[in-house]
């Protein structure tokens, strides 16, 4: 089952037509799992920025909890999470799978990935992923 959106979060989308050549099963667990990633890990009153380029970037940022940069790379491996969460009712476990899962596919398609740990109180994350064009 889904997470349900925090209370408040603001979507703000800035989309440029964005043509990849690869699987189209695997380019669209990417996306969802990048999308579900940034709903999951976010706050209430908080923001999710999903952008594409002409030049083969797509862009996912949040808002949430403070992600020390030098914490960033074990985040893509597989099973771990940046803390141990308290889990609502309904909510799915998360396994710690999906950042890992994003950096084999993109891998898989010649796609460079990029994850910065957001500046600042609001937190978060950003991962852009820069495809081949």
């Amino acid at each position: 089952m889904a997470a349900s959106p925090p209370p408040g979060l603001t979507v703000v989308r800035a989309l440029a037509p964005l043509t990849v050549t690869g699987d189209r099963a695997l380019l669209g667990h990417l996306v969802r799992n990048l999308l579900a990633n940034a709903v999951r890990h976010n706050r209430a009153g908080g923001r999710l920025a999903l952008g594409t380029s002409a030049d083969g970037v797509l862009t996912v940022s949040n808002t949430g909890p403070v992600i020390e940069p030098g914490d960033v790379p074990r985040l893509l491996e597989p099973f771990r999470r940046s803390a141990e969460r308290q889990h609502t009712r309904g909510e799915g476990a998360g396994l710690g799978l999906g950042l890992s899962i994003v950096a084999s596919i993109a891998r898989a398609h010649s796609a460079k990935l990029i994850a910065e740990a957001n500046p600042g109180p609001e937190g978060g994350l950003t991962i852009r992923v820069r495809f081949p064009v």
